[in-house]
């Protein structure tokens, strides 16, 4: 097997590709090793200088603090992502970890349906992923999640691109902020 990464817009996260199925029921992040029992999460926040991991359908992002070279790290990342799959694992997560989108606006549920059509897919290719939060006076609040976390460039983009978007689309959003 044969990880590859891929760098990203922030300088503090890396992109790795499995080549397999990473998760099986949507995106997720986790920040604290305590927030999981997963055998490879656990393993990857042991690695010194690890911040956050991101979880995507194909890719894991791993956050770095700034303080530690990926020189540094790197080769331990992706010798801990062989060796879980190298032990016959098809996946990493599988189960549902999400919030689900029941009880919500109409303008809510077409926020969330352009979010996941016309914007994940491209973050998602930056390793990392863009969540509706909510919509209250004009104000659609997301939640910037992996490589975008803390990136230089995600307010650019914020404003430049989802803000746009979601104003041409639907005309009562007046602003993106991230939260």
């Amino acid at each position: 097997m044969f990880v590859q990464s891929e760098l990203t817009p922030n300088p503090n996260s890396i992109k790795f590709l499995p080549g397999k199925t990473v998760s099986k029921s949507g995106s997720f992040e986790v920040t604290k090793k305590d927030e999981t029992n997963n055998e490879l999460i656990k393993n990857l926040f042991s690695v010194s200088g690890v911040e956050s991991i991101f979880l995507g359908k194909d890719f894991i992002s791993v956050n770095k603090h700034d303080e530690v070279e990926w020189e540094e790290i790197k080769h331990i990342i992706i010798s801990l992502i062989n060796d879980f799959y190298s032990a016959g694992k098809e996946f990493v997560v599988e189960k549902d970890l999400n919030e689900n989108s029941e009880n919500l606006e109409e303008i809510e549920l077409k926020i969330i349906k352009i979010l996941d059509q016309k914007i994940r897919p491209a973050v998602a290719r930056d390793g990392g992923d863009i969540k509706f939060k909510e919509f209250k006076d004009g104000i659609v609040k997301v939640q910037l999640q992996g490589s975008c976390s803390g990136c230089p460039s995600s307010t650019m983009t914020l404003k430049q691109g989802v803000q746009n978007l979601l104003c041409h689309y639907i005309p009562e959003v007046k602003q993106v902020e991230a939260i």
